[in-house]
């Protein structure tokens, strides 16, 4: 055990030696010389339940806000998953992993024109890892391992840990995890939800709900000569053929979630050389929550049922040219080290290939539960078309087969939030993840009871336990046994029912240059590097 510890951090202090030599300053395709000015023009399918990126968890508020500010770490616009500095310009990690220490930048400066150093981010943390009553923070549980955060001055932030975390400088690196003014806080904790003072490369311009939000050159950013744009506005809209025609029309140049297969056809035919397709596996899936407190779905045969009663590997086929989801796992992306093997997922209800022997296992679940001709549900879900609403159309066809019939019931963004996330008003819920890391931490603290991502008020000791053990697991293989033998659990036991991981299509305009798609829509996002072409 002690040469496996040793050996681990080693890993942690090699990790950290080349990561502390990334600047924040990228760089551009030598080819091209950047051109200075311009407004991106873009489109964005919905108005964020609020502005606040610690308590909120949609691309509606990310997207719009991330290049109002900094992050102590930032993934590498160019070479996803690496890590390096933004507001960081250096860090060390202790001999035994519990001591995490950084560096801030001198002269950064908030758009108010006051100095941001280390007080404002342990101000930050402190937030998010001790949320103060009446607030909320959704990543809470991704630092279960730091139990301090201290500033000795004005330069330094510094990290204490309780157990050495294989996670936390992937945490730290979170593009939710932006750096708040201490003194704002100081005032309400909730200042953020509906206003913005950052130090980004952009100083907020205007926002009107349900039509745009603009964002306007920082002269004084912290990057000399960053950013390239004058400035950005998005353009909201819901409509999935509004936000197409714009990028038709030229009224915006980039969609930075995803079209459906058939409008990216129809605008590369129209439009030819002029635009770019960017296509990348996603850390995304769309899935749907059960209510875990009220019946039936108190009862695992009827989950069961409803999990085995959805063909994936037909959906797949069917849903990728209208949604971009095509690619059946489980809780972590297929293809990845801490998938779980198809092997093995076949073996779980609802990821057999033998779909008939599946709705006849469903059926037989129903009755013995007490409903041997169905029942009725009503599927909440958020009013947002690609990919949500014809999704929940494929898990509304495919229950019927089993004699579950299902409402789709669409709701606004900030209304569907409250009856999944905040207050459970719901039977079943539309419930996607898509995080910005394909790390355990980030992505499986969703079904650990207590987590504000738990839609499904999954209540079961054994996934916190499991949760726990991965998140503070020393042997790389230890963890990844832990990672995957949750996986099973939540799957065998039908708490939360995935169905495809998603594929992104970032449709823009040529003239858009120096933008690189990550395989999320939260990375990347701050626009510092991106500049304009002539036409």
């Amino acid at each position: 055990m002690a040469a496996g510890i040793r050996r681990y951090h080693v890993w942690l202090i090699v990790l950290a030696l080349a990561v502390v030599v990334a600047s924040a300053v990228t760089t551009v395709n030598a080819a091209e010389t950047p051109r200075r000015g311009g407004i991106l023009l873009a489109v964005i399918g919905a108005d964020p339940p609020s502005l606040d990126p610690h308590q909120e968890s949609t691309f509606a508020t990310l997207q719009l806000v991330a290049p109002l500010y900094s992050t102590l770490l930032q993934t590498d616009p160019y070479d996803y998953p690496k890590i390096i500095g933004d507001a960081a310009s250096e860090w060390k990690i202790s001999p035994d992993g519990l001591t995490y220490t950084f560096k801030i930048r001198p002269g950064i400066k908030f758009h108010d024109g006051s100095r941001l150093t280390a007080v404002d981010v342990k101000a930050t943390y402190d937030k998010l890892l001790f949320p103060p009553k009446g607030t909320r923070s959704i990543r809470q549980n991704s630092y279960s391992s730091v139990t301090t955060v201290e500033a000795p001055d004005a330069s330094t932030v510094v990290f204490k840990l309780k157990f050495p975390s294989a996670s936390l400088l992937l945490n730290l690196a979170s593009p939710w995890n932006v750096i708040y003014p201490k003194k704002y806080l100081d005032k309400d904790p909730n200042y953020f939800m509906k206003n913005v003072m950052g130090s980004g490369p952009f100083k907020f311009k205007s926002y009107t709900p349900g039509a745009s939000f603009e964002g306007e050159r920082n002269p004084d950013y912290f990057v000399k000569d960053r950013p390239y744009l004058d400035g950005y506005k998005f353009f909201i809209s819901t409509e999935t053929s509004v936000r197409a025609a714009a990028i038709r029309s030229g009224r915006a140049y980039i969609e930075f979630r995803d079209l459906p297969g058939a409008e990216v056809e129809t605008i590369k035919k129209q439009l030819g050389d002029k635009i770019s397709v960017q296509e990348v596996s996603a850390t995304g899936w769309w899935g749907i929550a059960l209510n875990n407190t009220i019946k039936p779905f108190t009862d695992v045969r009827v989950r069961k049922a409803l999990t085995l009663g959805l063909d994936r590997y037909t959906g797949g086929r069917v849903l990728l040219p209208l949604t971009g989801l095509r690619d059946v796992g489980g809780l972590m992306r297929p293809g990845t080290e801490w998938a779980l093997p198809p092997v093995e997922l076949e073996k779980l209800p609802g990821f057999g290939r033998d779909q008939e022997n599946n709705r006849a296992e469903a059926r037989r679940l129903l009755a013995e539960a007490g409903y041997p001709h169905g029942f009725k549900l009503v599927l909440k879900n958020r009013n947002v078309k690609l990919p949500y609403q014809d999704f929940a159309v494929f898990a509304i066809q495919e229950w019927k087969k089993i004699g579950v019939e299902a409402e789709n019931r669409p709701l606004e963004t900030a209304a569907w939030f409250a009856d999944g996330r905040d207050t459970g008003n719901f039977e079943a819920i539309v419930n996607p993840g898509v995080e910005y890391m394909d790390d355990p931490d980030i992505i499986l603290d969703r079904y650990v009871f207590g987590d504000p991502g738990n839609w499904g008020r999954i209540n079961d000791p054994v996934v916190g336990d499991l949760y726990s053990r991965q998140a503070r697991a020393i042997h790389p293989a230890e963890r990844k046994k832990a990672v995957l033998d949750l996986q099973k659990h939540v799957l065998d036991n039908a708490y939360y029912l995935p169905g495809l991981w998603w594929t992104r299509r970032v449709v823009h305009w040529t003239k858009v240059k120096n933008y690189v798609a990550p395989p999320n829509h939260y990375s990347n996002q701050k626009l510092q590097d991106v500049w304009l072409a002539e036409d």
